[in-house]
């Protein structure tokens, strides 16, 4: 029979494996791509994107995306998966470095068979635990996988002209590149790239798409966001949306006003056109109890964010990546 002392024990032991489960999973932020930086950018996805006046500290580097660094392409924020850091081995060997095996077991194996058959349900409780939470991992790991740095380049002011949606003029303050040539750095680029000419017109387009992207995520509305995301962009906010209702809550966002925005890049690669903006904007950005309505969690109503749009020959541009700043 367990003494008062031995649940106690067993008690912390338990918060104490609680609290070191806890650090494994991270905490998705609310808007879309979950506050953190995603997708791809051709072959620039590993080199930050330039800083530009409304973004002019570092892009943070891409964490999840399914463009794989070519040969002699630079991806120094890229980390192979060590052994230590799996659940199991590392794990155990942590709770035995804290002496948390010792506190589980209680008395010890020479405890009797009262103390042997708690501790083995108690193993029990811990392993459905952590079967959870390895899932949990594997999740939240396929979705890491970081970046490089860029070049800067030159830029000419121009203003982005009236806003999209009607209604009042868009902000001033989008600029218009010319690229003085291919970004440098020793890493070798699997596609030929070339200057890509960005007017008025693409940047009307880029504030809708912002717009767009947010009130159809809101409106959990995924017909819209494949129709303006690529299939990558909108396969993550696909997750993204089935996390927030596996926990019982909706994000809503509103009010999203384009306050600064200027070209860090475009170039073409191949068939295709990339170009890399900075945007800040003002919104109302809120999580919701599903079945209440009652505000779980607010955001701060200002966002500065990198955004890569990508097009075709006759075809849209389309977001393709997001990327936080600094």
């Amino acid at each position: 029979m367990l003494t008062s002392h031995t649940r106690r024990k067993r008690t912390a032991a338990l918060l104490a494996l609680a609290a070191a489960l806890t650090v494994a999973a991270p905490v998705v932020e609310a808007r879309p791509g979950g506050g953190g930086s995603v997708g791809s950018r051709g072959s620039r996805t590993f080199n930050a994107p330039s800083a530009t006046p409304t973004a002019p500290g570092t892009a943070a580097p891409i964490q999840r995306s399914q463009t794989q660094p070519g040969p002699g392409m630079s991806n120094p924020g890229m980390q192979a998966p060590s052994q230590g850091r799996r659940f199991g081995g590392g794990f155990f060997a942590g709770l035995l470095g804290a002496g948390l095996l010792g506190a589980l077991i209680g008395g010890g194996f020479f405890g009797g068979l009262g103390g042997i058959a708690s501790f083995l349900g108690l193993l029990l409780q811990v392993g459905l635990i952590v079967g959870l939470i390895v899932l949990a991992v594997r999740f939240f790991r396929r979705r890491q996988q970081p970046a490089g740095a860029g070049a800067p380049y030159a830029r000419q002011s121009l203003d982005n002209g009236p806003d999209p949606r009607g209604g009042q003029p868009g902000p001033a303050g989008m600029a218009s590149s010319g690229l003085g040539g291919l970004m440098g750095g020793g890493a070798q680029r699997p596609a030929q790239q070339r200057p890509v000419q960005i007017g008025p017109q693409d940047y009307q387009v880029f504030e809708r798409i912002l717009g767009d992207v947010q009130d159809a995520y809101s409106r959990e509305d995924m017909v819209t966001l494949r129709n303006i995301a690529t299939p990558e962009m909108a396969g993550y906010f696909e997750e993204e949306l089935r996390a927030n209702a596996a926990r019982g809550i909706v994000n809503r966002i509103s009010d999203v006003k384009l306050l600064q925005g200027d070209l860090a890049e475009a170039w073409g690669e191949g068939q295709a056109e990339y170009a890399t903006v900075a945007m800040r904007y003002s919104l109302k950005d809120a999580k919701l109890d599903r079945n209440t309505n009652r505000v779980v969690e607010t955001e701060p109503g200002e966002a500065t964010e990198v955004w890569t749009f990508v097009r075709g020959p006759g075809r849209p541009w389309m977001l393709s990546a997001i990327q936080q700043t600094a």
